[in-house]
């Protein structure tokens, strides 16, 4: 049977931080290389005149998808051992809310906030603060928010499981939501550079 290569013993715990560290590296610099440390460059997703953000992360999604769907085909990973976080409906979507507020006025997510900070912009490095000063926060008051937190459970849910569709076909659906998504968003671009749409630095 096929595994994830930790869970298979075909190294320990040393080396999968190593690699943890290389891959998390790399990510940054493909991220930074995209121009995603840049709260300006960011905010041109909300005017809809630069939608790297999508492009970039929705490339990385199914890069992933893709590549697991793949290696399970070709019996060298065992989906059923991959870790699927669970799902709490009300609290994530509340979750997302703040996130989504937080994206819009830093112009940086907890991961470019990361990329941010680590190329020396103050922007980042003030995110990094904040989340540091609310994740403190939310773990002082979380024995209250606890009833919430743990509410409308849906357990280790997938788009394959909740729509009862084989797996293949859910992978196929994505991927045709990509391309259609990166031919939308180059048109998006492309209207708004003709009609002059006023970015972030107007």
């Amino acid at each position: 049977m096929s595994a994830p290569l930790y869970d298979a013993a075909y190294f320990g715990a040393g080396t999968s931080l190593l690699f943890a560290l290389l891959l998390g590296a790399g990510f940054g610099w493909f991220l930074e290389r995209a121009g995603l440390g840049s709260a300006r460059k960011l905010a041109g997703q909300f005017y809809l005149t630069d939608l790297a953000v999508f492009k970039v992360m929705f490339s990385a999604i199914l890069t992933a998808m893709l590549g697991a769907f793949w290696l399970s085909r070709l019996g060298v990973l065992d989906l059923s051992l991959v870790y699927v976080p669970g799902t709490w409906v009300l609290p994530q979507m509340a979750g997302g809310l703040v996130f989504g507020v937080g994206f819009v006025t830093a112009g940086l997510c907890p991961g470019t906030g990361c990329v941010a900070a680590s190329s020396g912009r103050v922007d980042g490095l003030a995110l990094i603060a904040g989340m540091l000063a609310g994740t403190l926060l939310f773990g002082e008051v979380f024995p209250l928010l606890d009833g919430f937190y743990r509410s409308t459970p849906l357990g280790n849910a997938t788009l394959a499981s909740l729509t009862g569709l084989p797996t293949g076909v859910v992978v196929c659906g994505v991927t045709a939501l990509g391309l259609a998504g990166f031919a939308a968003a180059e048109r998006v671009e492309r209207v708004e550079r003709r009609s002059g749409g006023a970015g972030p630095e107007a």
